[in-house]
């Protein structure tokens, strides 16, 4: 948390003297909400109350005559998207006034729980409590880092639209519409053009944004997770002869850009310079790098210890937010500490603690973990968000947090959010092809500079390439980001590995044997710990042995 109780002080470097000046208005709001985060909250809720009245979803509900968070806990118990799915689907169609009287602008797709992509409803109301946290955020950065403001800011997004709906409604990546939404002295220190981070092919796309981005004096790299900084380092290697003779010649035709279209081509060609090839590959030494921006909480901080040796040099890592496509639920008011503090005009949140209790943002316990709960302008009531936050200290009356994990059977890398419903459909779906069924299986996460899913069975006899093959396809199917990661590098492709036939059967006579109720025994599915996989592979070798 920082120090000095004035995170915004007036003092400090040119550049942020003059933001900080523009943007007076905003911390003033934002320093009197976490001087009283209850009454700030509050008056939040109200306001989105109001902006639901009369809406379909108020109105199958009964929340029109709802005043008061009191009142809408006893009338709306908290629930997941699939409370909210046909509503949007309505939206989707173009009918109005269905979860808000706002017009839907925008959807964001992310990872769903049960399959299809979920869409998350923008509207300008919920987009600009996004945007003034963003910018609370910016002003942060260039108040510790003065240098920024002479160098590119480089930043890894996705398209802000990937397709329209049936009634038009554009639908893409939140990174790319907060991308496109930051203020005009933000865009302007952005080193690639926009049309580089629409291309369909992920290699194509990687390679022309470093392309752009080394005729540049990059200073920052702002990207979610830590493992696209270590993507960009390998890349860099990987494609060092194609991007020098790039540079050389101020062209984009060599390595992966040699196959692309020239209609895809076009658009970049204006902006391309010829630039000097670098000596020296690794990030802080071909840029003028100052600052890493990327999650640093829950898995996150595996990976922090393996940017200095892919950078080449010690880089300060700072902490973007705890976000989701979703919601904007603390920001980072400090380089230095970890924790960010709740954002309390953005989401009303609740948060859930392990015995089932419900709290106001200004009721929570230091030291305790909780599962955010929001309410937005977006027509999210009561959403479970499934962060697990943990308190750890406070600024003026708000509490400071950290993101510690998600909540129940859940793997994750690289933000793809994979859930063990997911799995069991893909397997389902890929034991149509192969003679699985019933076959015992674990999937279990690896952590690497590129991570990777392994899948351990009990089905001797089949092709494990090919098994390999159809699951990581339809993970794919059955999980947007898992395939979007696949595509651009982000995760390796799933392994297999055979275990002996009754491996698992020992498992159970093992658990049953520690004191598992034999009735509530399941083989896992998901191995979710490192502990529960070793268990597992002793039994598959204690198995072998035996066999």
């Amino acid at each position: 948390m920082p120090r000095d109780p004035r995170a915004f002080e007036r003092h400090g470097n040119p550049a942020y003297r003059l933001l900080r000046g523009v943007h007076d208005p905003l911390i003033r709001r934002f320093e009197r909400a976490v001087a009283d985060p209850e009454q700030a909250q509050r008056r939040l809720l109200a306001s989105i109350l109001n902006g639901l009245r009369g809406t379909a979803f108020s109105r199958d509900h009964g929340l029109d005559g709802v005043r008061s968070v009191e009142e809408l806990r006893a009338r709306l118990p908290v629930g997941g998207y699939d409370r909210f799915e046909p509503y949007i689907q309505r939206i989707a169609r173009g009918e109005r006034r269905v979860l808000t009287r706002q017009p839907v602008i925008h959807f964001l797709e992310t990872s769903g729980t049960t399959g299809p992509a979920k869409w998350i409803p923008v509207t300008r109301a919920w987009a600009s409590g996004v945007s003034d946290a963003q910018t609370l955020w910016v002003l942060g950065l260039v108040r510790e880092h003065a240098s920024l403001a002479q160098g590119a800011a480089l930043t890894l997004v996705s398209p802000a639209v990937k397709g329209r709906s049936p009634s038009g409604i554009p639908y893409g990546s939140n990174t790319g519409r907060m991308h496109l939404a930051q203020p005009w002295w933000v865009r302007r220190r952005y080193p690639v053009p926009y049309e580089a981070y629409c291309l369909p092919d992920p290699e194509q796309r990687l390679y022309a944004v470093l392309r752009f981005a080394l005729q540049a004096d990059v200073r920052s790299i702002t990207t979610a997770n830590p493992t696209t900084v270590l993507l960009i380092a390998r890349k860099l290697q990987e494609h060092a002869a194609a991007l020098a003779a790039d540079l050389e010649g101020g062209s984009l035709e060599h390595g992966p850009a040699a196959s692309l279209s020239p209609s895809l081509r076009a658009p970049l060609l204006p902006t391309l310079r010829r630039t000097p090839a670098p000596m020296d590959w690794r990030p802080a030494q071909l840029w003028g790098l100052r600052v890493v921006n990327c999650w640093k909480g829950g898995l996150a901080s595996w990976f922090l210890p393996r940017l200095a040796p892919a950078l080449g040099a010690h880089v300060p890592v700072r902490e973007v937010g705890i976000s989701a496509s979703e919601s904007f639920l603390a920001v980072p008011l400090s380089g230095v500490e970890d924790a960010c503090v709740a954002w309390p005009l953005g989401e009303f949140m609740e948060f859930v603690a392990d015995d089932g209790s419900v709290r106001g943002l200004w009721q929570l316990d230091q030291g305790a973990e909780y599962r955010v709960v929001i309410s937005g302008h977006h027509g999210l009531l009561r959403y479970d968000l499934g962060d697990v936050v943990r308190i750890v200290g406070r600024y003026r009356d708000a509490p400071a947090m950290v993101f510690v994990r998600r909540h129940g059977n859940q793997l994750s890398a690289t933000g793809e959010k994979l859930t063990e419903t997911q799995l069991l459909a893909a397997m389902a779906a890929t034991a149509s092809s192969l003679a699985l069924d019933g076959a015992p299986f674990t999937l279990r996460l690896f952590l690497d500079d590129c991570p990777w899913y392994e899948l351990a069975i009990e089905a001797p006899g089949l092709d494990p390439t090919r098994l390999a093959v159809l699951l990581d396809e339809q993970l794919g199917l059955h999980n947007v980001e898992y395939a979007s990661k696949r595509r651009s590098g982000r995760l390796a492709p799933l392994r297999v590995r055979w275990l002996p036939v009754g491996s698992y059967a020992l498992l159970r006579r093992r658990a049953v044997a520690a004191g598992t109720p034999e009735g509530q025994y399941k083989h896992p599915s998901m191995a979710l710990s490192a502990p529960a996989w070793e268990r597992l592979m002793l039994a598959a070798r204690d198995q072998g042995v035996t066999s």
